[in-house]
């Protein structure tokens, strides 16, 4: 099972650092993605990351504030979020496929954990 953590209030222009980890298990072999959503509106994708050694897929909203990032063990996918913005504000999921895709389409990926509110407010 997935779980992600590291979420909460911040500030417009503050940062967070969301964790995803996985039960049982590491995430090699596993592209892992983020997505958020919002009541009201679908999920959206965020930024995603094969397992091998290749570049990462960003949502042109985040491009440039977001990073994401696996640890060597391969234990814990994070993703930085620097320069937030109250749009960045939602429930943000980690998402993983067996496949090596770094898709932005929510179909795409096949097991989701639980999310963590993100909220960006003065």
């Amino acid at each position: 099972q997935l779980q992600a953590s590291g979420g909460g209030l911040v500030q417009p222009g503050g940062s967070l650092r969301l964790s995803c980890t996985k039960s049982g298990g590491s995430f090699s072999r596993n592209s892992v993605a983020w997505f958020r959503q919002t009541p009201g509106r679908d999920r959206s994708f965020v930024a995603a990351m094969r397992w091998i050694n290749s570049p990462a897929n960003y949502a042109d909203s985040v491009k440039g504030r977001f990073t994401i990032s696996r640890d060597n063990a391969g234990n814990t996918v994070d993703l930085q979020m620097n320069n937030l913005k109250p749009e960045d504000t939602g429930v943000y999921y980690c998402a993983t496929s067996i496949s090596s895709t770094t898709s932005p389409r929510v179909t795409s990926w096949t097991s989701w954990g639980q999310g963590t509110q993100v909220t960006v407010s003065s």
